[in-house]
């Protein structure tokens, strides 16, 4: 048994005071953090977060609010140069598009800011007058009513055809256009979104005051045609409601009237696709082909009949090429094919097609529906140079492909380098040479012997 000296005895029970004395401070400030009161002595800042968290450490409505539309886009933000669509293939330089699934992505957005409107009110509460109406929560689309309408029950429903009466000025005041008996399809994208997100919102026979910034109406563009709006304006409309009937039953729709629609909707596609909103420009390209393609009680004449074919590939075009302009690939490609099925001979869709199959990878499909284009079109120097281009970048992939089996198989030589070599080496001596020295050798020997016994 090992026995400690009383003075070393008594400097290790000193050492262990010392040591509780450096270690029971530290156990205390670890308690502290973990319960939370040290938080106080972070200073003013941690206090401000402390309050904005609730009790149960969640964060506010208000401020959650806040943060989940900070990130929020709009589609009306792009703008994006354009080509004219009906007017020969160069439109589809750089005619790139969305999905015919996705071609109701236009309306998602409207539906999203349908359920933030929904949001800012108390079901079965009406909006008093003088008193504002944030509509979207960020403060840039704002309703006022001037005139209070008949009544909850009278609002209009989406899908609805609502006639208004419509006067847009610009902040300064500068009237900028007056329309009366305006008809449209609520939530359809035939006008500014300030517009489709407000009308909803309307009693009938109620008149209203909007504010809404340029996010909401004509953007960073302005307008491309009449009104004559300037890029980045904020707007001010006085809208009345005058009435919301249902929208026409499209199977008793005479051909004539179907023909009509499906025009506007595709022209309205147009515009979108003008200022860059490629996926409203499928969405209204996406409703043009609905009225194209529903059923129809009603007698069609064989020139009807084509009417309505012409406007629905020109839908399809106009919409392989803004899903081209969205990377989506496989839609675009699918469209032009749904072309060429009816006119294998369109110059377009060949065209789009190959761009999209060259977009894949798929140079060898491309270059044949490039070439099938050409013979169709021989002076178009968009598609000789597309189609040169997509040439060289095959013997590209050619080149490509043959180094990389090279590679994989251990680069082996090549056979021409081979035989160069064989020619070269000096143990590559002829047979017929070889045959000969052979012979002399054997000739010299017999010589030698023969001399030899002679002597």
């Amino acid at each position: 048994m090992r026995i400690i000296a009383p003075e070393s005895a008594a400097s290790l029970k000193g050492c262990r005071e010392k040591s509780c004395l450096f270690v029971y401070p530290f156990i205390c400030l670890l308690l502290l953090l973990v319960s939370g009161k040290f938080r106080f002595l972070l200073g003013s800042e941690s206090v401000s977060w402390t309050k904005m968290e609730n009790e149960d450490g969640t964060m506010p409505k208000s401020q959650d609010s806040v943060v989940k539309r900070s990130g929020r886009t709009t589609l009306l933000d792009s703008g994006e140069d354009f080509e004219m669509l009906e007017d020969g293939v160069d439109d589809g330089v750089d005619d790139d598009p969305p999905p015919l699934e996705d071609a109701d992505d236009g309306k998602k957005e409207s539906h999203q800011a349908d359920k933030m409107v929904k949001e800012t009110t108390e079901p079965g509460q009406t909006t008093p007058l003088e008193e504002w109406l944030n509509v979207l929560g960020n403060g840039q689309l704002r309703k006022k009513v001037l005139e209070v309408g008949s009544g909850l029950d009278t609002k209009p429903q989406r899908g609805q055809t609502v006639t208004i009466n419509l006067k847009t000025t610009l902040t300064d005041g500068t009237i900028v256009d007056e329309e009366s008996n305006k008809s449209f399809t609520l939530g359809d994208g035939d006008v500014i979104q300030a517009l489709d997100l407000t009308v909803q919102l309307m009693e009938m026979g109620e008149k209203a005051r909007i504010e809404t910034s340029a996010k909401y109406a004509y953007g960073a563009l302005g307008s491309i045609s009449a009104p004559a709006v300037p890029p980045n304006a904020d707007l001010i409309l006085e809208v009345h409601l005058l009435s919301a009937v249902e929208a026409p039953d499209l199977e008793l729709l005479p051909p004539s009237e179907r023909i009509s629609l499906a025009s506007k909707k595709r022209e309205q596609g147009n515009v979108h696709y003008q200022r860059g909103d490629y996926a409203f420009a499928i969405n209204s390209y996406g409703i043009a082909l609905q009225i194209t393609e529903a059923s129809s009680k009603v007698d069609i004449s064989p020139q009807e009949e084509e009417e309505v074919l012409d406007v629905k590939l020109k839908c399809l075009n106009n919409m392989a090429a803004a899903q081209l302009k969205l990377d989506h690939y496989d839609a675009a490609l699918r469209s032009c094919v749904s072309v060429l099925a009816y006119q294998p001979d369109n110059i377009k869709a060949l065209f789009r097609q190959g761009k999209v199959l060259a977009l894949q990878g798929e140079y060898a499909d491309a270059i044949k529906s490039l070439k099938r284009a050409l013979k169709l079109d021989p002076s178009n120097k968009t598609i000789h140079a597309e189609l040169s281009k997509l040439v060289k970048k095959h013997s590209e992939q050619r080149g490509a492909e043959q180094a990389m089996y090279k590679k994989m198989l251990g680069n082996p030589p090549d056979i021409n380098t081979v035989q160069k070599a064989q020619a070269k080496s000096p143990w590559s001596i002829s047979w017929k040479w070889l045959f000969g020295a052979t012979a002399v050798a054997i000739g010299g020997v017999a010589l030698s012997v023969v001399i030899a016994a002679r002597n």
